[in-house]
């Protein structure tokens, strides 16, 4: 079977749009964390948005070798959230949500396909990529609770605090408001 008459065709299209989507949804929550003053959160979003935009690369990449010919257009039917909203609070537990969705559904069912078609490097593909979206999933729940809990900058425990401007690292239970070494605003994050 060619790939470009597959339903793995389909899918890699479907999660090229997803990937694309996400990255955009998660730019608004990186905004909406600077905006309220969380740079640490905007930060650890910003790594997860360039990992998004990897994915969507990889699968655009998978497209293309999928013909030689231009690829004018493909149709696909496909469910896409827009739940988010301008809270920053409620946008970390529904980007868990989505991510936990593509992790452990999504792509699963989109491997199984690939595999039964023949395509055993794209099941692969969707197989790696669900673990991070799985690892996505624990890091926007991890925020959505330490933010709403109050202990995004506060442990029961002393840990090590790196400031992510200029890299100066402290142990203690409690973040820095304001780093002694560069003077940034909230940019201490956890270690770990």
């Amino acid at each position: 079977m060619k790939l470009i008459e597959s339903k793995t065709f389909l899918n890699l299209a479907k999660a090229f749009a997803g990937e694309s989507q996400a990255y955009i949804r998660y730019k608004f929550i990186e905004y909406g964390a600077r905006y309220n003053g969380h740079e640490n959160i905007a930060q650890i979003v910003d790594k997860i948005i360039y990992n998004e935009f990897n994915h969507a690369r990889m699968f655009y990449t998978k497209l293309q070798e999928a013909s030689k010919d231009e690829i004018s257009n493909i149709d696909i039917c496909a469910g896409y959230p827009f739940k988010e909203k301008w809270d920053l609070l409620e946008n970390l537990r529904i980007a868990a949500e989505d991510e936990h969705e593509e992790g452990t559904e999504i792509y699963p069912a989109f491997a199984e396909v690939a595999r039964q078609e023949g395509f055993e490097d794209i099941a692969e593909l969707f197989d790696n990529i669900a673990q991070i979206e799985i690892y996505h999933e624990s890091m926007f729940a991890r925020l959505y609770e330490e933010l709403k809990d109050g202990t995004l900058y506060k442990k029961k425990e002393s840990v090590l605090w790196v400031c992510d401007s200029c890299g100066y690292i402290a142990e203690g239970k409690e973040a820095w408001e304001i780093c002694p070494v560069c003077e940034a605003e909230r940019q201490a994050i956890r270690l770990d």
